[in-house]
């Protein structure tokens, strides 16, 4: 028995979108991450990119359990002495609400090379219009 490794020609993309409105942040994030890595295929392959593309609509509305909105912060670091910044969740979603989904998911990505690629088929917006009407997306429920 061979093992099959599909050759990118065979590689068949899809495009999905995915309204967050009243979805958990964490949950949503996972099934995005696991369509953007294609293990919802039959012929996903660890080391090969075989995802679909996800647009996420309504990224401002998506929720999170419990006191993170006040609680939970994320850390960035610039490199100089005194470069440390923390931002809660509530600043964020006022600030870029996109970037809430897009640090979750990334977090669910590999941390190499593969991943950087994966999270470039991520497309986030944080009303309800997007412009990638021309691919004809399908919808993707995350129940």
């Amino acid at each position: 028995m061979k093992t099959f490794i599909p050759k990118p020609e065979q590689i068949d993309r899809r495009w999905y979108t995915v309204d967050a409105t009243d979805l958990v942040l964490g949950r949503a994030a996972s099934r995005i991450a696991r369509v953007l890595r294609g293990k919802h295929k039959a012929q996903f392959t660890p080391h090969l990119d075989v995802g679909d593309f996800v647009v996420v609509i309504n990224a401002a509305k998506v929720r999170t359990t419990g006191d993170k909105e006040t609680t939970k912060e994320y850390f960035s670091y610039s490199g100089y002495p005194g470069g440390a910044k923390w931002e809660s969740v509530e600043h964020l979603r006022e600030r870029k609400p996109e970037e809430l989904i897009k640090r979750a998911v990334r977090g669910m990505l590999p941390k190499n090379r593969l991943g950087r690629q994966l999270i470039g088929k991520l497309h986030v917006y944080a009303g309800p219009e997007h412009p990638h009407s021309a691919q004809k997306p399908q919808p993707l429920t995350l129940s």
